[in-house]
Formats: structure tokens, C-alpha cells, sequence
């Protein structure tokens, strides 16, 4: 009896499936319409595989696709592939027959989508007007392209939206007002060049993402009307003026990021923190005075993580901020807001009287001037013919560069600084270097390789440096070469192995009129990071807050080579034992890559925007090699072994990736034993993330160094608090 109820439940779970599928079924014309999308898209991996048997609704979903069907009607697309954001059209971007505008004429005729998420697919091209057809649309999601232009005002009519995420773009312009959207929730435009203004939002927001664009303005007073705000995120742009008193004190807010702006002025002793506050960052700003209690290091959230390195905060540790004269001079700097309509047409008014009055006596003095400069110009005609006999008489088959005149006003302010220690910089004789060299003797050899040879000697005051030779193959008048030289005198960081000076010495009668610089640099006697990892003596006062502070050092110093000179200087050689300690234990880059015009096997080493001591790789390339070889450092930092293999290199990357999945007690058996009771997990973990992104195999997912920097701080302000609170339950 029971073999008969069998076949026959069968056959009716049969017909319940197939009546499913069958009311499932999208209709023909969006089955069309997502075949249409395929193409425009060229085929993306998520969308391959389809046919004319495919039912779309019933797709497994995975990170890279998702479809969702209503009623036989799409609801839901999500697409995700693997291109990144370029300048278009290029291997990165889709290509340039692709037109972004069929795209969204195609997509907006699905009239019931309510989530829309193409992220990474290559889109470039500015955002069509025609957006507003999205009628229903709920979550939109064109992150990690390539669009560009202004963001269509048009968006702001979709009135169901909750959700919009264009980070990691190429808009520019101003946002237009989205005050319309009364249920937006979220909105995400990182990574872009927008600005100046803060966007105009309706006040049921709850996440606002304006990180890493153009905006420059005060913080605006509506936000103190966002009591639904949980996360606030305007780091890395050029905001100005004070830290309104209520942003702390919003009754929801969780996450406030105000990082790397120009913020300035003094937080309100008085003010108050909302109960829900874990985060807040103020790092890098012109603040003055003390934190308000808070968020102050007596404050009784524990939970709460502040930090507020890099301004002039006074009553905490004064190691990591500006002296209070810095944060005064550079508020100063700042552009103030401009001034009211009626004020500026007052100032046309007297500044066309002032034009006036000095274009009259301008015109007079240019008059008398000519005159003069006849008189002048004839007068000294012939003494200028006689210099031009003697200097022609007294040319020589060598010439050198005793003297190097550096205008005072193009110095990088960082060259001033007395903290260096360093004398100013200057031009050397032939003289002067052989004399320092015992005229390159081989017992002060010290190093010999691709960037020349090394020599040790001492300066006429006494002082030890170390000289470089480095043979140029000359491509121009040798009057010019020294005005080529001159990006060497701006290689003077407390992070860098400084110059001192440096000697050109061109010899015309060579068949191709080489040169050689001679490079005079700070000599360092502390020994190197590899010393300090395996010498056990040394080991055993390198804990985790001094090994953080040591890769914080290299860290700016690439970050200078980077950022802080024009062009960018990458293809650095960054090797651990190219890190030398000084004697406050402080790092310097050593072998880095030198703004040398005409090195000897090469032709021009400027690629792109910077320059590369690789020949083989672009700007953009070798400051990706840059970051990954930092990884290795940071990674030898962190588990105390010196890395001999790739072999080796991958397994202790596969290691801190399984010890991040794992947890605590996984890392501990990374980490090197001997840090063991110094470090809070956190702070730990932290490193660890921001090495494993460093070591991607994929280029184009490694960090810049800013985020690099970033994190390796947020890491020991991290430590600090927990150090200061007294609550090591989260140490290891």
C-alpha cells in the first residue's frame, strides 16, 4: 500500500515545481532586455554562459551576480567584475565603442528594478540625465568605475531612493541638491574629485561618505538637524574653519572621520558626547588647545577610540603633534570665506582708483627706465665682448661645480628645519671630495652596485658622511647640467638617508661628454632594522610600540619620495637592510632612488608623472612595487624572520591571512615570539590587514601609501589608548 502513495507524491511535487518555474518565469521582453545588457557590457565573466534556456530567475546568486524576480518582472540586478578605476578608455575601462548612455537606455526600461549595483565593470563616460527613468528604484550602486563629469540633477527626482554609492570615480563638479530624497538613508562619494561645497541632504540620512574629494567649506550647521546621522566620513579633503560643538553630541552618531583637512580653532571644553560615539578621528588638522573631556584620555568610554595625532593639541602626548606656531601659521594660510556682494563691489570700486593712479605712474617710470636702460646697454657692450675673449681663453678639457646656488624661496620647508641636524645644503669641489675620500681610496669603499659606488669620508669640520659616484651619460650643455641637479637638494627628510651636498664634474673631451656626480649624504651609525631583528640584545628592546614607530618612519619617508617632491620619485629598492636606524632609533631610507636626468644605461628614467629607477615599469607600476616591497618589510617586522624566497614570502602571507580568519591565537604563533604581552590585539590585527593588502598579487589592489600611513598610525593610537586606559584584557 505504501509503494502506491509513492509515484503518485512524485508526480504532484512534480507539478508544484513546474507551476513555480512557470509563474517565476521572467516575461520575454526583460529576458530580452538582459541579453541586451550582456552585450553592451562586452560580456563580462558574471554574464557569460547564458542562453536562450537560461531561467533567470532562478540563477544561483554569488558576490559577482545576483538576480531577484517579482511577480516575472526583475527586481534585483547586481553585477560585479574585476576592472578598477582608470582614466578611459583604456584595458581597465570597457572599450571605446562602449556608449554608457545605450547602456542606461536599455536598463531603465526594466520598470520595476528596485536595486541596481554594476560595481567594477569598466563604466566610464558621464552619468546620463536619463537616470530619473528608474522609477522604482530603491539601492543604486555604480561604485569602482570609471564615469565622470557632474552627477546629473536629474537624480534627485527617483523619490524612492535609500541608498546611493558612486565612490571610487572620476566625478567632479558640485553635487546637485538632493533634499528631494526624503528617504535616502546612505550616500557614498568617495574617491572623487568633488566639490567644493556639502552636499544639501534631507535630514533623515544616516550614513554620509564624502571621503577623499574637492570639497572645501565649513562644516555646515544644518547637520545638528540629523539626528538619525550614525556615520559621518569627510576625511582627505580641504574642509576649513572650527568643529561645530554639536557634530559630537548627535544623539545617533557612531563614526566621525574629520582627517586630513584644514580644520582649525579649538573644540569647546564644554561640548558632550552622544552615548553611541565609538570613533573619531581629527588627525591631521590645525586644532588647538585641549580635547574636550569626552574624548579627552580621561574619558570614562572606554570603547571609544579617538584619534587626534598631527595638530596642536595641548595636555596629551606632545610626541605626535605640531608645535602650537605651526597650526597658527597654516590657519593663517587658509582662504578665508569670501566676502559678502556689497563689500566686493566696494573694493572694485577703490581698487579701479588705485589701478588708476599706479598704471599712471607706472607709465611715466617705464618711459625714464627705457632711456636709461639705452644708455646702460650701450655703455656696457663692449666690456661684455671683452669677458666673452677671456672666457673662451680660459676653458679647460674639465669642469666641476664648486658652488650651487639654491634660492632660499624654492627650499622646501622641511630643508630649514633645525631638527634635521643637518648643515644646509651645498656645493662641493673636486677638491674638496677627493680630500674627504683620501682621493677614493679602497679601504673606504664601503658598497658597489647599480646606484655606484659608496665611499665613507669625512668633511674638513670633522664630520663622517658617506659619497656616492654615480656616472651620468650627458644629453645636454654641460651649463645646464646644474640646473638639472637641483631636485637633489630637496632630498632632505627625517625619514631619509639626507644629502649634504653633492660635485658635477663634466669632462668635455670624452667622445660622449660623460659626467659624474658626486653625492655627499648624512652617514648613519646605528646600525640597520636587520641589526636590530636578529641581534638578540637589540631584540629584546624592540616591542611592538617600537617596531610600530619604526615602520611609521618608513612609511613617511616613502610617502615623501612619493608625494612630496615633483615629479614623484618611485622604483625605490626598499629592502630591509636599506633601513638604517639612528641613534634615537628612528628609521631612514637608505639606497633610495635619486632624481639623477641621465643615468649611465638608460635614456630619460621619467615615466609617466615620476620618476623610476626601473626602466621597465611606468610611474603608476613601480609605486605599486614600491608598496609591495614595504609589505615584505612590515611583514619581517611583524614576525621577527628575514625572508630569503618567494617561497617563503607567500607562506607567511597564506600565514597572517589564515590568522585574520582564525583569530587571536592563530596570530600569536606568527607573530615573533619576543613582542609577546606588548601589543593590543587590535592594534595588532590592524598591521596585519594593512600588510596582507600591501602583498596583494594584484597590483591595483595595493594601498597607496597614504592609507598605508593611515593605518600603521590608527594602529599605535590604537595601542596607546589601551596602553594609557590600563585595560590589557585585549592584549595577547
Amino acid at each position: 500500500m505504501n509503494n502506491f502513495w509513492v509515484p503518485i507524491c512524485f508526480l504532484l511535487l512534480t507539478l508544484s515545481i513546474s507551476s513555480q518555474i512557470s509563474t517565476a518565469q521572467l516575461s520575454p521582453s526583460e529576458v530580452r532586455i538582459l541579453f541586451q545588457v550582456q552585450k553592451l557590457l562586452e560580456y563580462p565573466e558574471p554574464l557569460q554562459g547564458w542562453t536562450n534556456w537560461t531561467n533567470f530567475c532562478f540563477l544561483p546568486s554569488s558576490p559577482s551576480l545576483r538576480i531577484v524576480c517579482t511577480n516575472n518582472r526583475l527586481t534585483e540586478l547586481t553585477v560585479t567584475g574585476n576592472k578598477t578605476k582608470t582614466s578611459p578608455p583604456n584595458q581597465s575601462t570597457l572599450s571605446k565603442s562602449f556608449s554608457i548612455d545605450s547602456l542606461f537606455t536599455v536598463l531603465t526600461k526594466l520598470s520595476n528594478l528596485k536595486s541596481l549595483s554594476l560595481v567594477s565593470l569598466g563604466l566610464w563616460g558621464p552619468l546620463p540625465t536619463k537616470i530619473n527613468r528608474f522609477w522604482s528604484l530603491e539601492t543604486l550602486n555604480l561604485s569602482s568605475n570609471s564615469i565622470s563629469g557632474e552627477i546629473p540633477a536629474s537624480l534627485s527626482s527617483i523619490k524612492n531612493l535609500t541608498s546611493i554609492n558612486l565612490a571610487d570615480n572620476l566625478l567632479n563638479g558640485s553635487v546637485p541638491d538632493l533634499r528631494p530624497l526624503t528617504f535616502l538613508q546612505e550616500i557614498n562619494l568617495g574617491n572623487n574629485t568633488l566639490g567644493p561645497g556639502f552636499p544639501s541632504l534631507g535630514d533623515s540620512i544616516q550614513i554620509i561618505v564624502l571621503r577623499n574629494n574637492s570639497m572645501r567649506s565649513d562644516i555646515p550647521t544644518g547637520l545638528k538637524n540629523f539626528d538619525q546621522l550614525t556615520k559621518l566620513d569627510i576625511s582627505y579633503n580641504k574642509f576649513v574653519g572650527h568643529i561645530p560643538s554639536f557634530l559630537l553630541s548627535l544623539p545617533s552618531i557612531q563614526f566621525i572621520n574629520l582627517s586630513k583637512n584644514e580644520l582649525s580653532g579649538a573644540l569647546s571644553s564644554n561640548v558632550t558626547c552622544g552615548k553611541n560615539l565609538i570613533v573619531l578621528d581629527i588627525s591631521q588638522n590645525f586644532l588647538i588647545g585641549k580635547l574636550p573631556t569626552c574624548v579627552g584620555s580621561n574619558s570614562k568610554a572606554s570603547n571609544r577610540t579617538v584619534l587626534d595625532s598631527w595638530n596642536c593639541l595641548s595636555g596629551g602626548n606632545s610626541k605626535y603633534q605640531h608645535p602650537y606656531s605651526f597650526c597658527h601659521k597654516e590657519a593663517l594660510a587658509v582662504k578665508p570665506p569670501a566676502e559678502t556682494a556689497g563689500k566686493k563691489e566696494e573694493n572694485r570700486t577703490k581698487l579701479g582708483v588705485l589701478l588708476g593712479v599706479i598704471g599712471g605712474i607706472v607709465g611715466v617710470a617705464g618711459v625714464v627706465g627705457l632711456l636709461v636702460l639705452v644708455i646702460i646697454k650701450r655703455a656696457g657692450k663692449r666690456e661684455a665682448e671683452g669677458r666673452f675673449d677671456r672666457s673662451m681663453a680660459e676653458k679647460t678639457s674639465v669642469r666641476s661645480s664648486p658652488k650651487h646656488n639654491i634660492n632660499a624661496r624654492r627650499v622646501p620647508q622641511m630643508m630649514r628645519l633645525p631638527t634635521l641636524g643637518l648643515p644646509p645644503y651645498r656645493g662641493f669641489t673636486l677638491e674638496e671630495i677627493d680630500d674627504a675620500t683620501n682621493n677614493f681610496d679602497a679601504a673606504n669603499l664601503m658598497a658597489e652596485g647599480s646606484h655606484g659606488q659608496v665611499y665613507k669620508g669625512w668633511l674638513r669640520d670633522g664630520s663622517q658622511v658617506q659619497v656616492r659616484c654615480v656616472k651620468l651619460k650627458q644629453k645636454q650643455l654641460p651649463q645646464n647640467l646644474n640646473q638639472s641637479m637641483e631636485g637633489l637638494s630637496k632630498m632632505r627628510h627625517r625619514h631619509l638617508v639626507s644629502l649634504i651636498g653633492h660635485c658635477t664634474v663634466t669632462y668635455q673631451d670624452h667622445p660622449t661628454a660623460s659626467s659624474t656626480v658626486f653625492i655627499v649624504l648624512e652617514n648613519i651609525t646605528n646600525g640597520s632594522l636587520i641589526d636590530h631583528l636578529t641581534d638578540w640584545r637589540k631584540k629584546e628592546w624592540m616591542k611592538w610600540p617600537q617596531r610600530m614607530a619604526v615602520t611609521i618612519g618608513i612609511a613617511r619617508g616613502v610617502q615623501f619620495l612619493h608625494t612630496g617632491v615633483a615629479p614623484g620619485i618611485f622604483g625605490n629598492n626598499l629592502k630591509i637592510e636599506n633601513i638604517l636606524l639612528d641613534e634615537s632609533v628612528s628609521a631612514k631610507i637608505s639606497n633610495y632612488n635619486l632624481p639623477l636626468p641621465f643615468q649611465v644605461g638608460s635614456e630619460d628614467p621619467r615615466n609617466g608623472q615620476g620618476i623610476s629607477s626601473n626602466s621597465h615599469l611606468n610611474s603608476a607600476e613601480a609605486e605599486k612595487e614600491d608598496i609591495y616591497q614595504l609589505g615584505i618589510i612590515l611583514l619581517q617586522v611583524l614576525t621577527g624572520r628575514l625572508i630569503k624566497s618567494a617561497t617563503e614570502l607567500d607562506e607567511l602571507r597564506v600565514q597572517l591571512e589564515k590568522g585574520l580568519m582564525e583569530g587571536p591565537s592563530t596570530l600569536r604563533e606568527i607573530v615573533d615570539s619576543s613582542m609577546m604581552g606588548s601589543f593590543a590585539y587590535q592594534s595588532l590585527k590592524t598591521a596585519v590587514e594593512i600588510t596582507v593588502n600591501c602583498l596583494s598579487r594584484d597590483p591595483s589592489k595595493r594601498p597607496s601609501i597614504d592609507n598605508v600611513l593611515w593605518n600603521l598610525q590608527y594602529s599605535i593610537q590604537v595601542q596607546e589608548g589601551w596602553t594609557s586606559s590600563g585595560n590589557l584584557s585585549a592584549q595577547m
